[in-house]
């Protein structure tokens, strides 16, 4: 089985991030306050090829928190972990603190 998937030309592995459905106090929070669809990113491709042979590298880096599409993605399972596979171009943004 493998232990590391490196995506190949623009595509991005991501973990998603499942945000708490609970605070630290035990309060249940009702689902539409917790929905974000994000994830980290674990694994970049080297990027793509414009007409010309030119690399187009990937836009986001590893360790960065993105923001994901609703639906998409190619689902993935390495050592009992899920992870998504996506386009660079389907990643909509990235979140900072």
């Amino acid at each position: 089985m493998a232990k590391r998937l490196i995506p190949t030309l623009n595509r991005v592995l991501v973990e998603k991030i499942i945000p708490p459905s609970k605070t630290s106090a035990g309060i249940l929070l009702p689902e539409a306050s917790t929905q974000i669809n994000s994830g980290k990113v674990v694994a970049v491709g080297p990027g793509t090829r414009d007409k010309s042979g030119n690399l187009i590298p990937v836009a986001v880096n590893e360790g960065e928190t993105v923001l994901l599409p609703d639906y998409g993605g190619t689902q993935v399972k390495l050592a009992e972990k899920e992870y998504y596979l996506y386009r660079d171009e389907d990643i909509l943004g990235t979140l900072h603190e």
